[in-house]
């Protein structure tokens, strides 16, 4: 039998995050576009600058709301038309809101775009925000909450967020509101958040795709480029406070099974020089199933099916004031609590005593930096990254020199960075499991005062 050559493999060709060409709207948009050759499915980003902290603080949640009625018809169609003029495109339109702002996500087919752009601009610049719509959305934002809190995850991110940072900060309280401030919410007070805070001259869209065939200058302008709105100041940025004595709080949850936990406080942003290091650092910390936490916890213990080490930034601000939260997030057999959490205190301390190996660094820049091609595959991903660079005030090159840096990065500096990062004294600890068993054996780690709430 006769067999083909088995292929050989080529040679590896260079890479690097592409870089997009800035350019603004004569409304005054700012503009972000990336031609992407053979991605044919295009992905725009536009980042609105309405922060949660601008929210009225008897109506947070508004920002949430507002972002989910931008689809729900426009001056044009009505929110079936809307939706069925989406579909004749092949096109998906999402928004959400986060600290930061309100970020809308369009993806479509590249044949369609100036068709979909057309959509899009209509959800931005003249969005009708029906009463009985609003209503629905509020409703269903109503039905959410139960469910969330009811979630072990996110109740424990709730109580991390409350725990870490004063009451009278936004940062404190859900990013979609609780069940009284959503309440309040209508119409009048969408449509009132939208007109003080969403406007093309503060706005960036960020466009990547295949553009071959298409007068992206021409799309642009007949679409967003109808957009018109007042000028504004920049926002400025509450400073960032928390409290990250250590300490433990436990949420009540009688009979369960397992115990979320979520250690966590705030550090430096990614305008910060020791970022890249603590990437690295955070990766052999806890990034991936070969990672220190999990061959302790998971491997050798049979503790957990995992336990990731992350940091994920909240808040930035131009000067670099912002601030990130330094997490470790997993959960155990509710009987192994407190072993679990007594040996996931010793990886830290013994972090701290003998430090990374050169072996765990050099596999965390592989995994990092050699894999970073397949992670930014389609447009979508290339687009979100560089929204994300534009939410964070970081420059358009910030994630090739980010690369760049992280492959420059020693054991040693990794290690300082990681350390740092997560004192074994300085963390907050929030479990949600069964107090009646878990409280005592927590006690007796000593990793600070414990307290248990219940969920009323």
């Amino acid at each position: 039998m006769d067999f083909h050559p088995q292929p050989a493999g080529g040679q590896p060709r260079p890479w690097a995050f592409p870089a997009p060409e800035r350019g603004e709207l004569s409304n005054g948009l700012t503009v972000l576009r990336c031609h992407r050759p053979g991605q044919k499915v295009v992905a725009v980003e536009v980042n609105l600058p309405a922060p949660l902290d601008a929210e009225p603080r008897d109506r947070e949640g508004v920002a949430a709301i507002m972002a989910r009625a931008l689809s729900e018809g426009t001056d044009k169609h009505s929110a079936e038309e809307f939706a069925a003029e989406l579909e004749r495109c092949g096109a998906t339109l999402d928004a959400h809101a986060d600290h930061p702002g309100v970020r809308v996500s369009l993806e479509v087919p590249a044949s369609r775009l100036t068709r979909a752009l057309g959509l899009l601009a209509d959800a931005l610049r003249a969005p009708a925000f029906p009463a009985g719509e609003v209503e629905r959305l509020v409703r269903n934002r109503l039905d959410e909450i139960p469910h969330e809190l009811a979630n072990p995850a996110r109740r424990a991110a709730i109580a991390l967020s409350k725990e870490l940072f004063p009451e009278d900060s936004r940062l404190s309280r859900p990013r979609q509101g609780s069940q009284e401030t959503i309440e309040g919410i209508d119409a009048a007070a969408v449509r009132a958040f939208y007109e003080a805070h969403v406007r093309p001259s503060t706005a960036t869209a960020v466009v990547v795709g295949d553009f071959t065939g298409v007068d992206l200058d021409a799309a642009l302008a007949d679409t967003l480029g109808a957009w018109t709105g007042t000028a504004a100041e920049p926002r400025p940025m509450p400073p960032i406070t928390a409290d990250d004595t250590g300490r433990v709080v436990i949420v009540d949850r009688p009979g369960a099974v397992q115990t979320q936990l979520l250690i966590g406080r705030t550090g430096p942003d990614r305008h910060d020089s020791v970022w890249p290091a603590q990437v690295l650092g955070t990766y052999c910390l806890g990034g991936t199933l070969t990672s220190r936490l999990d061959r302790v916890l998971r491997e050798e213990k049979g503790y957990t099916y995992g336990v990731r080490a992350f940091a994920q930034v909240l808040r930035s601000a131009p000067g670099g004031t912002g601030a990130s939260l330094l997490a470790v997030s997993g959960s155990v057999a509710t009987d192994v609590t407190g072993p679990a959490l007594a040996d996931l205190w010793q990886v830290l301390r013994t972090l701290a005593e003998e430090g990374l190996t050169d072996e765990e660094r050099d596999t965390a820049v592989q995994n990092l930096v050699g894999v970073a091609p397949l992670r930014y595959e389609t447009a979508a991903a290339v687009a979100g990254t560089l929204a994300d660079q534009v939410e964070q005030h970081l420059p358009d090159d910030y994630q090739a020199r980010l690369y760049a840096r992280l492959a420059e990065t020693g054991t040693v500096e990794a290690t300082a960075a990681v350390v740092a990062a997560f004192p074994a004294d300085r963390l907050v600890t929030v479990l949600v499991g069964d107090a009646a068993q878990i409280a005592e054996p927590v006690r007796e780690l000593g990793v600070g005062e414990v307290t248990v709430v219940t969920d009323q």
